[in-house]
């Protein structure tokens, strides 16, 4: 009689669900859209036209048009590289900060440990909005100071988490046979400990990317972000808000659909990536 092979169920077909397939499509046109903006967009982004305001989509407008006449494909395209880009620069500066924090206090324990757990703790009993507002009222509005109060904000969660995963490193044997070699302490933490976290870690921030991006915009809607003329997503959004009572729904739908949909596709990809890369396949 033959044997029959019946394919295993969860083969390679099933290693990339169709939902994250789609997702991670979905970003890279956004990606590939951004880089490209100046060869794909219709028209410049601050390119006014007062006798198209509000025109709504048609051959020449496929998005339409904002109050002051701008199309709003183009300013979309643009915008999509201040959006991408300003969260990828907030993430690494609170990895900066929260990796070597965490590491640290993994580290050398005691005492170490409980002042970075209470400092942590502090932040943490403000809200993270909260705190990046009062430090914009005292250095000033505008993006860089978002990215800046916003990366200080985040560095206790990475912290944290930088913490867990580095106290169950440390207790492997590696890290006792490094030791016993005459291997000092800052040294093993920076040529093996820090990267063999850095999977986890990168997983992590990966699925904080989306948060990321949304606490951007939402300090862009509120004034505290990006400035005029950007066409950073939030502050587009904020900028069509007062059309939305003139029946002109597409200056603040068409932004805010863009943020739902990047938001939405990172948090589906970053989930499985920070899966695959927490176990190392």
């Amino acid at each position: 009689m033959t044997a029959l092979t019946l394919a295993p169920v969860g083969g390679p077909r099933s290693r990339h669900p169709l939902g994250v397939r789609v997702a991670g499509g979905f970003l890279v046109l956004v990606v590939l859209a951004a880089v490209l903006a100046p060869l794909v967009a219709p028209y410049a982004p601050d390119a006014i036209d007062l006798s198209a305001s509000l025109v709504g989509t048609s051959g020449d407008h496929l998005l339409g048009t904002d109050s002051s006449g701008q199309d709003l494909l183009s300013r979309v395209l643009y915008g999509a590289r201040t959006s991408l880009i300003a969260p990828v620069l907030l993430l690494g500066l609170a990895a900066l900060l929260g990796v070597t924090l965490g590491t640290l206090a993994a580290w050398r324990g005691g005492w170490v440990d409980t002042l970075v757990s209470r400092i942590t703790d502090v932040m943490y009993a403000f809200p993270g909005l909260l705190f990046t507002v009062l430090i914009i009222a005292v250095f000033g509005a505008g993006m860089t100071t978002s990215v800046l109060a916003l990366g200080l904000a985040y560095t206790p969660t990475v912290a944290k988490y930088t913490r867990s995963v580095a106290l169950a490193e440390c207790r492997k044997p590696y890290i006792d046979a490094y030791r016993v070699q005459g291997m000092g302490g800052a040294r093993i933490c920076a040529l093996h400990l820090v990267p063999n976290l850095g999977r986890s870690i990168v997983g992590y921030l990966v699925v904080l990317f989306g948060e990321a991006l949304m606490s951007l915009a939402t300090l862009s809607y509120l004034g505290f972000g990006a400035q005029p003329p950007s066409s950073d997503w939030g502050l587009m959004v904020q900028e069509g808000q007062a059309t939305v009572v003139q029946g002109a729904l597409l200056p603040a739908l068409v932004p805010g659909v863009a943020i739902a949909l990047v938001v939405v596709s990172f948090n589906v990809v970053g989930v499985r990536a920070a899966d695959r890369l927490g176990s190392g396949r």
